[in-house]
């Protein structure tokens, strides 16, 4: 019996959204305009919830910053925002489920939509030893500002999924069970290919089709 288990992060694993969270870090630090961010910042977060997300378009803004500072500051700030926002969004039921699977499933990795810089701490303090994210160019070990390759979001997520099954000589075909947590709409398409679908805290739109469909629901946000 082969298994492989699939989390996504953000409002999953973590009782809120990285990304939205890293943005808000910034304004509050004063690192980026707070008028002009905090806008922006708020008006993406809907339309991803909404199901509406340019990922392009986000990214282009998302990853900005990322270009204006040192990979030594960048790493500072993201130490603070470990302390102050991260771990305390991660749940006990989350990190219990996190064991389990790590104990019982041949593969388990985090895919999400949300790049690499902010969410490789994250998989790390989970004990996640894969991670399936956007990946932010780097030029010499600096950020640019622009994506590299695809971003891991909606249908994206099931073409780096398959790339990453391949660099391991494996196939999803290849597994007897294949686990996929996650809370959005944005990620049925691959709710919908892995052999068990979880909807976790599911926005309205992923609740309803998992009812429908008779997929299980959990919360863990206790």
């Amino acid at each position: 019996m082969s298994k492989l288990v699939l989390f996504d992060l953000d409002n999953t694993l973590l009782a809120g959204d990285s990304d939205y969270e890293w943005g808000q870090f910034l304004i509050a630090r004063g690192i980026v305009d707070r008028d002009l961010y905090e806008t922006k910042n708020e008006q993406f977060y809907q339309q991803y919830k909404a199901g509406t997300l340019d990922i392009h378009e986000f990214l282009d803004f998302q990853l900005r910053p990322l270009a204006l500072h040192s990979r030594a500051q960048l790493n500072a700030w993201h130490a603070d925002f470990m302390h102050d926002k991260i771990k305390p969004m991660m749940t006990t039921a989350a990190r219990n489920l996190v064991t389990q699977a790590l104990a019982d499933a041949d593969m388990v990795a985090i895919i999400t939509a949300t790049n690499s810089f902010v969410t490789a701490p994250i998989a790390q303090a989970f004990g996640i030893p894969h991670l399936i994210a956007t990946e932010p160019e780097q030029i010499n070990g600096e950020f640019t500002g622009k994506v590299a390759g695809i971003p891991s979001f909606r249908e994206g997520k099931i073409t780096r999924l398959n790339d990453w099954l391949a660099a391991h000589n494996k196939q999803l075909k290849d597994f007897n069970e294949s686990w996929f947590y996650s809370d959005s709409l944005n990620d049925l398409p691959l709710l919908e290919l892995v052999s068990h679908p979880v909807a976790v805290d599911a926005d309205p739109t992923l609740a309803a089709y998992a009812n429908k469909l008779g997929w299980p629901s959990i919360s863990l946000r206790n």
